[in-house]
């Protein structure tokens, strides 16, 4: 499908980048695209939490529907996975790289951030990134969920300006962005 079906806009990385919502079948339509590339790395961006039984129930489900020639990393190093790894790569999901940086002030996240962005810029093999959109409902009483929500949209941004193809997955389908909105121009980015 991505290959016959999705127009790449020129002079921008080879990232394609999903995003939706919980159950939306973000992951589902990444690995759908994906799915024909050859010498695939899929970076599950997560702890591992054995003790946590629903956490563990979902990556089993993740496991069983991807292909079994996929080379799998499991980390929550992101930075240094994309140092290593220069062939094609899943990234599921960007919501891990915050994540691991969330108790971080602020300055500190954000030269994580643009570091992350410029090496994603510099890739030359195909990147599919899973991410997670927040923020469309309830705003988190807590500090640490309110972190959460401006870091993944900020970072969010970012990638989707780099991005050849954006697309975004709700209720099990998929839109592509690009085809159907306009960039808001942002000034004074950094």
């Amino acid at each position: 499908m991505y290959s016959k079906n999705t127009i790449i806009r020129d002079n921008l990385s080879h990232i394609i980048f999903i995003t939706g919502g919980t159950k939306s079948g973000k992951s589902e339509f990444a690995e759908h695209l994906a799915k024909k590339t050859n010498k695939l790395s899929y970076v599950a961006l997560s702890e591992r939490n054995i003790n946590d039984k629903e956490w563990q129930e979902k990556i089993n489900l993740h496991k069983k529907r991807r292909p079994k020639n996929w080379k799998l990393i499991e980390t929550t190093d992101l930075l240094s996975t994309l140092s290593k790894e220069h062939g094609p790569l899943l990234i599921d999901s960007i919501g891990g790289f915050v994540m691991e940086s969330i108790e971080k002030e602020y300055r500190e996240w954000s030269k994580k951030m643009h570091s992350l962005i410029s090496t994603l810029k510099k890739r030359n093999s195909i990147t599919f990134i899973v991410g997670e959109q927040v923020g469309w409902s309830l705003v988190s009483e807590y500090k640490i969920g309110n972190t959460y929500i401006e870091r993944i949209g900020e970072l969010q941004k970012r990638i989707t300006k780099i991005s050849k193809d954006n697309w975004l997955a709700i209720n099990g389908r998929a839109i592509k962005i690009d085809d159907i909105s306009l960039e808001i121009p942002i000034e004074n980015w950094k």
